[in-house]
């Protein structure tokens, strides 16, 4: 028989699993603490209205990473949420700066399968395909539920590298969601189709691409839940900014100070290039012309 302080620890690592892996897809999730008094790092509260978000991405619109990267440094957040170098655009288009996003993060994290396909596992196809659909089931796109556009799916995939959950098929079904971007830590598959339609930003570990598919490989735990991409402690909310430099995060509750910020190093920029655009005889672009 347990006694009462050991009913009320199971009650609450029972609660606290369940969370994490269904995920919580709420923008202010309550702090929990374990029966020792440890404190769960959670999600922090923030304004998470339409008005809110549309301010925020009005005022990030066009701008860069070093420009945002610039911003952090004035407030004192030098190379907080600069990630690593390794984490690069799939594709880029120099025209018409396609692959730059800015938007909120929806922070999903996998975990190492614990299951292995054998070469004897299964006595027929039909087995490895029932196997095949069960894994599946343990490593879906649940974040997609409470993707919202201007999203941008933040995805951990905890050293397992060589697993393509970014495809041809499944990017489009972002797209269609109105998710902004994928950043991971790991990379993406068919990158051909995904390059030549060009309709979702990826970033990834080095620009690469990852052969192999879910089943037996990962295990989606949670979304939500605050995690480490890119050498970089992110949060459900916060702001991503990616473009060929690479990618940045800000968090939430510095968004529109750092963005101002931004905003004026970038309207100065654009000023001064568009000078120099002048006198070397250049016709103005979309990079030097005054926004609207």
């Amino acid at each position: 028989m347990f006694s009462v302080p050991e009913k009320k620890a199971a009650v609450s690592c029972f609660i606290l699993c369940s969370l994490i892996l269904l995920g919580y897809s709420g923008a202010a999730a309550q702090q929990l603490t374990t029966p020792q008094g440890k404190r769960i790092l959670q999600n922090k509260s923030f304004d998470d209205s339409e008005e809110a978000r549309r301010e925020i991405l009005e005022l990030y619109q066009d701008l860069r990473v070093t420009d945002v990267l610039d911003g952090m440094d004035l407030i004192g957040l030098q190379d907080i949420g600069l990630m690593d170098n390794d984490i690069r655009p799939l594709w880029r288009d120099v025209e018409n700066f396609t692959h730059r996003f800015a938007g909120f993060a929806i922070t999903v994290r996998h975990v190492p399968s614990d299951v292995r396909v054998g070469q004897n596992s299964f006595p027929d196809l039909e087995g490895f395909l029932r196997f095949k659909d069960e894994q599946y089931g343990r490593a879906p796109d649940a974040w997609t539920e409470v993707a919202r556009p201007g999203d941008v799916a933040v995805i951990d995939a905890n050293g397992v590298f060589e697993t393509g959950f970014i495809g041809s098929n499944n990017s489009l079904g972002y797209a269609e969601k109105g998710v902004a971007g994928v950043v991971t830590n790991a990379g993406a598959r068919d990158t051909d189709e995904i390059i030549k339609v060009k309709k979702i930003p990826v970033y990834c570990r080095n620009g690469y691409s990852t052969r192999g598919v879910r089943p037996g490989r990962l295990i989606a735990e949670s979304y939500n839940f605050p995690v480490n991409c890119g050498g970089v402690l992110v949060y459900t909310g916060d702001v991503i900014v990616a473009d060929g430099d690479g990618v940045i995060v800000v968090p939430r509750e510095h968004a529109l100070e750092v963005g101002r910020l931004a905003r004026g190093i970038n309207d100065e920029d654009e000023a001064s290039r568009g000078e120099r655009f002048n006198r070397l005889g250049i016709p103005p672009d979309e990079t030097v012309k005054p926004k609207k």
